[in-house]
């Protein structure tokens, strides 16, 4: 098991950004100090109440200023809000910057607010994010490169700078999609997902996923990243007294801003549909008590408490 801080770069008010951005890098350089393996970070767009970071390659570049041994990138580029070229170029000067040290997250995008402001179909966005991946080994393979995919297209490009890590950093993708695991095992992708979609449900889904990649033939190992709240402190008692209600908090995110006069509750059930319309009436059911702190504690949702409770619940979870 290795150990991660992944951060949305919450919005805390007093703080300005600048503030805020100060504390993400005292918290990644500790991180580095006490023998963290990686940090990432979301690219999230237009919500002010729930995130600052919506450019994962300056998080990248910041945090690999600030620290020497942390593996560092975003989870992830939301890809089809890219032109493919200007990506994957800015992957390669990022992997340079970090010494080596980048992962590369790609997600299609799951908000579709995030979409509309760039002009950009949120129902198109999947087919393009698998995509990239066969145009990225492309553009960072023999120069000049050339692609002719179904959506993405470029006609001879040389690209000024590489990556260091050969041939490319390595990729992950956040996704529980059976469909989507299928690609990942091929492509040799590690996959992840967060607390939302049920551990019992997950795990024989990638049980799946492991099975295809073994037939695959990839020499390592693949990583599985599982996203979800942690908090330790002195005490059970004292842990749950200062992060339980705060974790309860922590996907607030996921739910569309308020319309006027429209409820917390409203915007919650509205979220759940969403989950049931997917065909994940587990990951509904997870969304309708998230934010209640005893559900979440009494169903092992967030790891809160002293080292020794923390330490129980992770070895219990993997």
């Amino acid at each position: 098991m290795h150990f991660a801080y992944f951060s949305h770069v919450w919005n805390k008010p007093p703080l300005t950004p600048h503030q805020r951005y100060e504390q993400l890098w005292r918290e990644l350089q500790l991180c580095d100090e006490v023998g963290f393996d990686y940090a990432f970070c979301v690219e999230h767009h237009f919500r002010p109440d729930e995130s600052l970071m919506s450019s994962p390659s300056l998080f990248c570049v910041g945090a690999g200023a600030r620290t020497k041994r942390l593996r560092i990138g975003p989870m992830g580029y939301i890809v089809p809000l890219y032109h493919p070229l200007r990506l994957v170029e800015e992957i390669a000067i990022v992997d340079q910057m970090l010494g080596g040290r980048m992962e590369l997250g790609l997600v299609p995008g799951i908000t579709p607010s995030y979409f509309i402001p760039f002009g950009v179909d949120h129902a198109a966005r999947k087919s393009p994010t698998l995509e990239f991946v066969s145009y990225l080994r492309a553009a960072f393979g023999q120069q000049p490169f050339s692609f002719d995919g179904e959506l993405l297209k470029t006609k001879s490009a040389k690209l000024a700078v590489l990556p260091m890590q050969k041939p490319h950093p390595e990729i992950w993708m956040q996704s529980r999609d059976p469909e989507t695991l299928e690609f990942c095992a091929e492509n040799g992708i590690n996959p992840g997902y967060f607390i939302v979609f049920p551990r019992q449900q997950a795990a024989p889904r990638y049980r799946k996923f492991l099975e295809n990649w073994k037939k695959a033939g990839w020499p390592r190992k693949p990583k599985i990243a599982y996203s979800v709240p942690v908090y330790v402190d002195e005490s059970d008692d004292v842990a749950v007294e200062k992060a339980l209600f705060r974790a309860s908090r922590s996907y607030e995110g996921f739910l569309k801003e308020p319309e006027p006069g429209e409820t917390f509750e409203q915007r919650l059930e509205a979220f759940a549909q969403f989950l049931n319309s997917r065909g994940e009436p587990g990951a509904a059911q997870i969304m309708r008590n998230i934010f209640d702190p005893d559900y979440i504690f009494k169903n092992d949702l967030v790891f809160i408490g002293s080292p020794t409770t923390v330490a129980e619940k992770l070895r219990k979870a993997a």
